[in-house]
């Protein structure tokens, strides 16, 4: 006997209520509905015109601006005053406590009790040492190579300068003494040093040098094995500046 077969027949609304619920593809599910809406984006802001500012709210700013503007040129004219101050303010203090090497020309230091050879102290050789700018056509040389002095002994020594150009030059004088920790105990009483030395064309001139050893030498630790003091001048060729002042050249 042939297999009976049996047809089911399904509710149309079922088909339909497939189609409506969404096609099965690939075994994923797409809904599609009639109903959904697409949103709206949000108008933009509305943007306001800038507003300006009040002579009231611009008058603190143009204060400050101003201060700035003073303040800024007050630090250019201190910093321009202190270049030109400066050379001269070091060569003081240097003078006057010895730093960097330079002896002391302080003459308040140069009491009574400062000139007293320290006869039991053993002898400190001086040698002296000169030189001259490349620029600076002088022959410059001390007259004697040394001298030996008790500390609080006065001596005096000699450099002899010759102008070998053609034209009348100004020359000045730098000083130093080594070793450097020397110094503040290396008083000169009358020197050529820093001070303006003009010689004619030609023209050969001395120049003295009178200084001493402070006794305090002795009672300083750092000072002892020293025996050996060398005194050195250098000569520069300088000229007049705008403010009539004497200024070295390199």
């Amino acid at each position: 006997m042939p297999p009976r077969t049996t047809t089911i027949l399904r509710p149309l609304a079922t088909l339909r209520g497939g189609l409506r619920g969404g096609l099965r593809c690939s075994g994923r599910t797409q809904v599609f509905s009639s109903s959904a809406r697409v949103a709206a984006p949000p108008p933009p802001p509305t943007q306001l015109p800038p507003r300006r500012a009040t002579q009231t709210q611009r008058d603190p700013y143009k204060a400050k601006n101003q201060n700035l503007l003073y303040y800024t040129l007050s630090l250019g004219i201190a910093t321009l005053t202190l270049a030109y101050a400066s050379v001269p303010l070091y060569r003081a203090i240097c003078q006057r406590t010895g730093y960097g090497g330079i002896p002391i020309t302080d003459q308040t230091r140069f009491t009574p009790e400062k000139l007293i050879p320290q006869t039991q102290a053993k002898r400190i050789r001086i040698t002296f040492a000169s030189s001259v700018s490349d620029v600076l056509e002088w022959k410059f040389t001390p007259q004697q190579r040394e001298v030996r002095v008790l500390p609080g002994e006065t001596a005096l020594a000699f450099y002899t300068a010759t102008n070998n150009s053609k034209d009348d030059i100004i020359g000045v004088a730098t000083y130093s003494v080594s070793p450097g920790q020397v110094a503040p105990y290396f008083s000169k009483i009358q020197c050529f040093c820093f001070e303006e030395q003009k010689l004619n064309a030609g023209e050969t001139v001395d120049m003295p040098v009178f200084f001493f050893i402070d006794p305090d030498f002795l009672e300083d630790p750092q000072m002892k094995g020293i025996d050996t003091v060398t005194l050195s001048y250098t000569f520069f060729k300088a000229k007049y500046d705008d403010n009539g002042n004497v200024r070295p050249l390199p």
